[in-house]
């Protein structure tokens, strides 16, 4: 695994608890809502999605870019649908579930994406 591979995975893994230390800030402050929004709309997917094990050509990046939105968008309906039922549903508890799976999620490598398997990976580069 590279380094940049292992930059990536610490940058999405962090970007939760960043969103979560956001919310400490006072309220109504762009300060505060642009890191939760980034994350709550991004962050998720990218961890499912985000390191491939090889590089990705624009092709398969606009792919894994087009998909990260809605997977985190699935997942936060999701968790927030749990905390609902279970009636504990704060924004504190929404972002702590979601780093926490943002984490975990980056530990692993991202998942298979169709435009990787059709050839759309880049592979090292013959002189």
């Amino acid at each position: 695994m590279s380094l940049a591979q292992n930059r990536i995975r610490v940058a999405v893994a962090l970007s939760g608890w960043l969103a979560l230390a956001a919310t400490l800030l006072p309220g109504a402050s762009a300060v505060r809502w642009i890191p939760v929004l980034l994350f709550v709309c991004l962050g998720p997917g990218f961890a499912l999605l985000y390191p491939q094990p090889d590089m990705l050509r624009p092709g398969a990046r606009l792919e894994a870019l087009a998909l990260a939105a809605p997977l985190s968008m699935s997942l936060g309906a999701l968790v927030s649908t749990c905390l609902f039922l279970v009636r504990g549903f704060s924004a504190t508890a929404f972002l702590l579930a979601l780093a926490a799976f943002t984490t975990l999620a980056s530990a692993f490598p991202g998942l298979p994406l169709p435009a990787a398997t059709r050839g759309a990976v880049e592979r090292g580069r013959r002189r």
